[in-house]
């Protein structure tokens, strides 16, 4: 299902790339605007493993130092059939982890310290299996081509205004020039508002879908179930300092929001995230 609507988006993303474009005057804009957006965003996505690691200062970590890390994600790996990724530790003490990679041969995953001290084996297990079924996924390049359609919207709903304050005012000396200035500003505005919603809905799609391969790869839903509960208090007590562009690869939302502000959530609610997880251990 999850699948499913993370389709129906992109479709709409899609549709409302060329509709924006249409504003502009014809496909030339939206054809440029869209190779600029995409070969920014695929640059990024090729380099993406490098550019998240160094920025939350990850370090790779052998199996002779961290044994019991690497044993599980071993384990999960075999069981998922997928190549064993490297494994990075960052030094916080806010508990978090994600993965990263252009795919399953190119991965990482990366866990806090404090992810370390909080959760037993189990809870840990659950959370690189969400992270792993990420990868095989591969959610990162959803995530990118998502991206990449919202930011060529929001370029081409830029240009269309600039077009039609500098070029479109004006022409109609019976107040129509005047109208399709507002018409076009406003539904510009929509238009980025409307594409940056639906990739934030693409995100928490993922994550729902990460949740339910994760519960199945880890053996027992009610792993990731306690793991999240856990996360979710420990994030709130010790909050982690983040980019908010890489607020949607943690696990758990690093970034608090209350009412409207939840619209904007890169990640489902966690209350919602663990009753699915519970009702998929009861089947």
């Amino acid at each position: 299902m999850n699948q499913v609507k993370t389709y129906i988006l992109m479709a709409l993303l899609t549709i409302l790339l060329v509709w924006v474009g249409s504003l502009l005057g014809g496909r030339t804009g939206a054809i440029f605007a869209f190779i600029f957006a995409a070969v920014m965003n695929f640059s990024v996505y090729w380099f993406s493993d490098r550019i998240i690691l160094k920025m939350y200062r990850a370090q790779e970590v052998t199996e002779a130092e961290t044994p019991g890390l690497h044993r599980v994600v071993r384990e999960l790996a075999q069981r998922g059939r997928l190549p064993m990724p490297k494994v990075y530790i960052i030094q916080n003490e806010a508990p978090n982890a994600f993965a990263t990679g252009r795919n399953p041969q190119h991965a990482a995953v990366a866990v806090t310290t404090g992810i370390m001290k909080l959760l037993n084996e189990d809870e840990l297990k659950g959370v690189l299996a969400h992270e792993l079924s990420h990868i095989r996924h591969r959610d990162i390049l959803i995530g990118t081509i998502a991206a990449t359609i919202a930011g060529a919207i929001s370029f081409i709903a830029t240009m269309a205004r600039w077009s039609a304050i500098f070029g479109g005012f004006g022409d109609d000396k019976e107040g129509g020039g005047m109208a399709h200035l507002i018409a076009v500003l406003v539904l510009t505005t929509l238009a980025s508002f409307a594409a940056i919603l639906i990739q934030l809905a693409i995100s928490r799609s993922r994550e729902y879908h990460a949740d339910e391969g994760g519960g199945k790869l880890a053996g027992n839903p009610l792993y990731l179930a306690s793991a999240l509960a856990k996360l979710d208090a420990g994030a709130k007590r010790i909050p982690m300092q983040v980019n908010p562009s890489t607020a949607h690869m943690l696990i758990v939302n690093p970034l608090s929001g209350r009412g409207v502000q939840k619209l904007f959530s890169t990640h489902p609610p966690i209350e919602e995230r663990i009753r699915r997880l519970k009702a998929m251990a009861a089947r």
